[in-house]
Formats: structure tokens, sequence, C-alpha cells
């Protein structure tokens, strides 16, 4: 593994936590390895592990720019990964707001209601029954 793999691990790990991690490395497979290699270099090891932004600040555009493309199932993942990467669900309604005026309300409504419902399953979770 090179350098930049390691390092691109250690910040996938760090944000989208390690159980997550684990799992899709279980579930990687001889035909998808390339991309998974592609993602963890370019996506994790130079973008992500960049210290010019925060991570908070780098949650806040993934998961703005996640919104307004439609793309939901990393949307959920990001927006799970907010508790690794300081951005706080005020951060996240500000993010969204944004999305409604730029990339539309449908795509910001949505999103929001993703939001609401991965943050009350965060909270149900730490609520003891």
């Amino acid at each position: 593994m090179s350098e930049l793999s390691e390092t691109g691990m250690a910040t996938r790990r760090r944000v989208l936590g390690a159980d997550h991690v684990a799992r899709a490395e279980a579930q990687k497979t001889p035909f998808d390895a390339p991309f998974q290699a592609l993602i963890t270099d370019a996506a994790w090891g130079h973008v992500w592990s960049r210290d010019t932004i925060t991570p908070r600040e780098r949650s806040m555009m993934t998961i703005a720019l996640l919104a307004g493309l439609g793309n939901d199932g990393e949307l959920a993942l990001h927006l799970r990964a907010t508790s690794n990467t300081g951005a706080s669900r005020d951060d996240v309604i500000e993010a969204l707001l944004h999305v409604a005026i730029y990339a539309g309300v449908p795509r910001a409504n949505h999103a929001v209601k993703m939001a609401k419902d991965i943050f009350a399953e965060a909270d149900a979770a730490r609520t003891p029954a």
C-alpha cells in the first residue's frame, strides 16, 4: 500500500468510521478493487486529507454537493459522518438552505427530510429504551 493509500484509508476511517470502512473493505471484490483504490487515493488521500480547510467545512461542502446532485446514498453516508467531522446540525441546515437557492427546492426538501430521519435515528440510538 502506498503512502497516499495509507493516508487515504486513515482519513476515510476518521471521517466515515472504522466499522463502515471495515464493512466496505470486506465487501470489496476483484471487480471493484480498482474503483476502491481510486476513491481511497483521490477522494480520501488527495482531497479529504488536505489541511487547507477543516473537516467540518469539507463535510458541509460535500453534503451540499451531494444533496444538490441528488446522490442520496452518499448523502446519507456523509450526514451520518457529521458526528466525526464536527459539522453540527445547524451547519447541515445552512448547507441545505444553500442547496435550495442554488440547486433547487425539491433537492433541498428531500435532503432535509433525509437529514431529519438520520438525525432522529442517531438520537434514538443514543436514548436508552
